[in-house]
């Protein structure tokens, strides 16, 4: 047995540092093969229990490692709708790699690189795949999803195949959610997304863009309009705020912000693109999680000279993946650990620096992790001229705001089942951030694949 994984080959950190060009490059057909001949194809396939969309995973790497390539897209492709995607961002160290049979000896197989490697080859060698596998008879029902996110892309796949007629709304005018504005195209180009995006609309989903449900209908002008149910899947794009003396300074930005004008507006263009972006030469990006880690990096590469990482808790406590931190690490992010701003200072009316507490941790909270606890007589002054607050999202509250019997809880997001989707309102689910809140892609792929199940059992009564 081969205990080393096949390491995914990279551009060097000094060099991707200037650019938007992926990160990763990508396995070679030599090296997917060589990693797929680690599975040992075990028979209680731990694998597929961890991955939120169950995908058949030593089926497709059997396929892989048996040169047979278009059975590996079938059969990635007969649970996922969105496999270029989730090889990229899906946090598979956390799911299917953790329980997979060769983590006892510390190398599971690197699941993620190989589904990305077989989404790639079909990309690329679609005129060599067979015909798409066969979809359910018609059954005359309509549902209408609302966004075009992971959840909503999700959904209207599974519904599409079981030969409903499905309408993605989609409020922005490109489809894709959080994977289009969030997601640098460093770590996702946005051809990846587009292209999983034009599978979903092969199954004969139709996309209506531009279109701001709570605005232009509501859910239930939708339902009165013929649609026998309605998928929420809106996400949750509204920014949460420090709440700080001198926050509303020129210079800050929420993470949303910054990496839609990024991501979405093709700000890293510029001026090819008309979208500005000021970057000072200092910046702090406050927060932990994955969008701390993709605002920094790509700050960064918009030309600042010093980019810091602060956050409240250590090193031991960052939520973000382990390969972004060490990726962000690599090209030359400053970590400043045990650190939580305390005000914004400026001049007129422009940031110029960030006073902050150092903090130590105390008894752990209802996170499980140990709360952090601001040293007394600790302040000290960070010298920034640019800081982007991460620090999560909350659903927009339109939606809710304009569905006469739709719960929601304290923090904006939508009462649903976990196990189904099903809100208090009859004929509408929602799954994905607008339901748990900040989350990862995967989950809200799950989430959309319950929320099908049940739909559909809905509709067969």
């Amino acid at each position: 047995m081969n205990l080393n994984r096949v390491p995914m080959p990279q551009q060097k950190p000094e060099v991707r540092a200037k650019n938007f060009d992926e990160v990763a490059t990508g396995y070679t057909p030599a090296q997917a093969k060589e990693e797929a001949t680690r599975c040992i194809q075990c028979p209680k396939r731990p694998c597929v229990g961890g991955c939120p969309v169950n995908i058949d995973i030593p089926g497709f790497i059997k396929a892989l490692r048996d040169d047979n390539l278009p059975e590996a897209v079938r059969v990635l492709k007969s649970t996922n709708a969105l496999p270029g995607v989730c090889g990229r961002v899906c946090p598979q160290e956390t799911q299917c790699e953790i329980v997979c049979t060769l983590e006892k000896q510390k190398a599971p197989v690197a699941i993620g690189r190989l589904e990305r490697f077989v989404a790639d080859w079909e990309r690329k060698n679609k005129t060599k795949l067979p015909p798409a596998p066969l979809q359910a008879p018609p059954t005359g029902k309509k549902i209408a999803v609302i966004g075009s996110g992971p959840a909503g892309l999700t959904t209207a796949a599974e519904l599409a195949r079981l030969g409903h007629k499905v309408t993605i709304f989609e409020a922005l005018h490109v489809a894709g959610g959080v994977l289009m504005y969030g997601i640098p195209e460093f770590r996702l180009p946005k051809e990846i997304v587009q292209n999983e995006v034009a599978y979903v609309k092969s199954l004969g989903v139709e996309l209506v863009l531009d279109a701001v449900i709570g605005k232009q209908d509501t859910v239930d002008e939708l339902m009165k309009q013929g649609y026998d149910a309605v998928f929420l899947g809106t996400g949750a794009g509204l920014p949460m705020f420090l709440n700080i003396p001198g926050e509303n300074l020129n210079g800050i930005y929420s993470a949303n912000e910054f990496l839609t004008r990024v991501n979405l507006m093709k700000g890293y263009k510029f001026p090819v693109y008309d979208t500005p972006i000021k970057i000072g030469e200092k910046v702090a990006v406050i927060g932990g999680g994955n969008v701390a880690m993709d605002a920094a990096r790509c700050a960064l590469r918009l030309g600042a000279k010093e980019v810091y990482i602060v956050y409240r808790r250590s090193a031991a406590e960052l939520p973000a993946r382990h390969e972004e931190v060490e990726n962000a690490k690599e090209e030359g992010i400053i970590f400043k650990f045990l650190t939580n701003p305390k005000r914004f200072i400026g001049e007129n009316f422009w940031l110029t620096g960030m006073e902050c507490y150092e903090m130590e941790l105390g008894a752990p909270d209802a996170s499980g992790r140990r709360r952090p606890v601001t040293k007394p007589g600790s302040e000290f002054i960070l010298p920034v001229d640019t800081a982007i607050v991460a620090l999560g999202t909350t659903p927009n509250p339109l939606i809710a705001a304009t569905t006469e019997g739709l719960k929601t809880t304290e923090h904006g997001t939508v009462v649903a089942d976990k196990d189904s989707g099903k809100t208090v309102k009859t004929g509408v689910w929602a799954g994905g951030d607008i339901v748990t809140g900040s989350a990862t892609v995967i989950s809200a792929m799950g989430a959309g694949k319950k929320a099908a199940r049940d739909i559909n059992e809905f509709l067969k009564k």
